[in-house]
């Protein structure tokens, strides 16, 4: 390791910590994992047993007043984003947490503030972003070959099959089932906990291609476990579009945005993430007369994420998202939340 490298601590070893971060850090350049930490004494040093860690505590303060420990990432549950987000930033160390950033706007709104105030990092953990095919899509927009954006229709379903597929990817799983069962109670409300969890991957995708949302104009149905919302979306832009969000319909699931555009068409598939596969991308320039699909080597979202926050860090490169960006999509949660409550539609 040069002494570039920068040197982290991970806060919350649950589920997407042993699927998605800790095999990305095994491989990711530019940092090392000096420490993780659990509540569960028997979850953190299971962890950090099996990813050859040579330290492991139980208390986020311990990580967090570790001299040796430069920057965080918190992958604890949702609710305590904000909370050890802040806790980080007033010990010194530079932030990567996970989505949503915080369980409201308020909240979120408080760490872009002690963000301005310290000038340390901080980079929310919607690592769609690093996709390259979303990359690519992005700059496809922003080049101009698309022109002026005028409508697009956004999709995110959560198909039956998907606990057979984890069961096929993940690896064994350790948990602590007294653990697991408090957080299934916070799990109860599913139409507050699904529409933060999958809408922050949603609103930030939408913002990151299209840019700043105008009104949403939303409806929520549910049909015992399967919850599904329909969106009217309108742009700071002038374009117009929807958002369909579905959880536990039955089959495959699917992910995706069309966009249509004065000199073009887009559209976006984006893969189950644990496939580790970049979106395929379909993008039609009037200027040229064809289609470009673009191919890539690179393609694992969560590696590239911590390699990006390493390079921020280091003064290398941008955020991204940035905690404003994070902000940005509980705002959206939130909006969507209302609008569906009261059947009217909601400025931002």
């Amino acid at each position: 390791m040069s002494e570039s490298t920068v040197k982290l601590g991970l806060v919350g070893c649950g589920r997407i910590a042993q699927v998605a971060h800790l095999p990305a850090l095994e491989k990711a350049d530019g940092v090392e994992l000096v420490v993780v930490c659990d509540p569960s004494e028997d979850v953190a040093r299971a962890v950090a047993g099996r990813h050859g860690i040579g330290s492991y505590v139980t208390e986020s303060a311990a990580v967090f007043e570790n001299g040796q420990v430069e920057a965080v990432l918190i992958a604890a549950p949702d609710r305590f984003h904000s909370t050890l987000a802040e806790a980080a930033l007033r010990a010194g160390k530079h932030v990567l947490v996970e989505k949503p950033l915080a369980s409201g706007a308020a909240e979120a709104a408080r760490l872009v503030g002690l963000q301005a105030e310290t000038g340390l990092t901080v980079q929310v953990g919607s690592m769609k972003r690093h996709d390259p095919g979303l990359s690519f899509a992005r700059d496809f927009i922003v080049s101009g070959r698309l022109g002026q954006v005028r409508s697009f229709a956004a999709w995110y379903r959560i198909g039956s099959i998907r606990p057979g597929v984890e069961v096929t990817l993940f690896p064994r799983l350790f948990a602590d089932e007294r653990v697991r069962g408090v957080e299934a109670g916070f799990k109860a409300d599913r139409p507050r906990y699904l529409l933060a969890t999958h809408g922050a991957h949603v609103f930030d995708t939408l913002r990151f291609l299209l840019g700043e949302v105008h009104t949403v104009t939303a409806i929520h149905r549910e049909f015992g476990r399967d919850q599904a919302w329909s969106v009217l979306v309108t742009l700071k832009s002038g374009a117009v579009g929807t958002i369909g969000i579905g959880v536990d319909v039955p089959g495959d699931g699917a992910e995706g945005i069309e966009v249509f555009g004065s000199e073009g068409q887009l559209r976006v598939d984006t893969h189950f993430p644990f496939f580790r596969r970049a979106s395929d991308v379909h993008a039609y320039s009037a200027r040229v007369g064809a289609f470009t699909v673009p191919v890539f080597d690179d393609t694992n979202a969560y590696e590239r994420q911590i390699e990006a926050f390493a390079r921020a860090v280091r003064g290398e490169g941008p955020a991204d998202p940035t905690a404003a960006d994070g902000l940005e999509a509980v705002r959206l949660i939130e909006a969507v939340a209302a609008s569906s409550a009261s059947g009217e539609t909601v400025t931002l």
